[in-house]
């Protein structure tokens, strides 16, 4: 999850910055490992908790 979140660093600051459906969509299309990562986080969490 952290190595996601460094390869999003740039594109979290923009997005925090000016949210638009123009960054949301370049971020999700040039990193999209990172962003599934962060997507099945919970999941994983839940899976590995047992």
């Amino acid at each position: 999850m952290l190595f996601a979140l460094a390869d999003l660093r740039v594109e979290l600051q923009l997005l925090l910055d000016h949210v638009t459906l123009t960054a949301l969509g370049f971020a999700i299309r040039a990193h999209p490992l990172a962003v599934l990562v962060l997507l099945l986080q919970p999941s994983l969490w839940r899976h590995y908790r047992r």
